[in-house]
């Protein structure tokens, strides 16, 4: 797939395990950016307060960007956010947030075992995850004359285009949110159908 469509969690869901009779509970979730992923994991503190760590990880974005983080939340180095966060690189998934909560059950499991339990629940989790599939988008503004429009709203509907909205002035002013895979395509139809009588900006929303 590429990296202008890519898989996300379809829904939230949650999971336990028990080792040696530390409970870890495992949550996922579909955050859209750092903020959301965030958002998610203070929630989940709020909920578990009595939790011996809140360990997370995530990635904000396609499964190819570099917005992602990780923490062990008072485990070992190493030993909790690194496996979780491998785990979710393996999947192939983007905009995704997993946090374990963690209830110690009075056994220590050593680093290995720490790190096998971490990646044990971040897979438990992620197995038989429904899933969906997000488009990436760019949103242009198009600016052209009234004799155009039929051309412009001919062209749109040969490509991946959502959120179309047209104001009428002296001239006709469209916005609409295209697939970006299909962003230079669409600006080249556009631009040689209508003699280069089109003004088309890249959206800084």
């Amino acid at each position: 797939m590429s990296s202008t469509s890519y898989p996300v969690p379809a829904l939230s869901r949650q999971i336990e395990l028990e080792v040696k009779r530390s409970k870890f509970i495992t949550f996922v979730a579909n955050t859209a950016n750092r903020d959301e992923a965030e958002a998610f994991i203070r929630s989940l503190r709020i909920l578990h307060p009595q939790a011996s760590h809140v360990c997370w990880a995530y990635i904000a974005g396609g499964p190819d960007t570099t917005v992602r983080s990780m923490s062990d939340d008072g485990e070992p180095s190493g030993t909790a956010g690194m496996p979780m966060l491998k785990v979710l690189q393996h999947s192939g998934l983007g905009d995704i947030v997993v946090a374990v909560v963690r209830y110690f059950g009075g056994t220590k499991l050593g680093t290995g075992g720490l790190q096998r339990a971490y990646s044990d629940a971040v897979a438990a989790v992620l197995k038989d995850l429904p899933l969906s599939v997000k488009v990436s988008r760019t949103k242009l503004n198009m600016v052209y004359d009234y004799p155009y429009e039929g051309t412009v709203a001919r062209i749109l509907a040969r490509f991946d285009v959502a959120e179309t909205h047209s104001d009428y002035g002296q001239q006709i002013a469209t916005q609409v949110a295209v697939a970006s895979a299909e962003l230079q395509v669409l600006r080249t139809e556009l631009v040689n159908n209508t003699a280069g009588q089109i003004d088309i900006q890249v959206a800084n929303d």
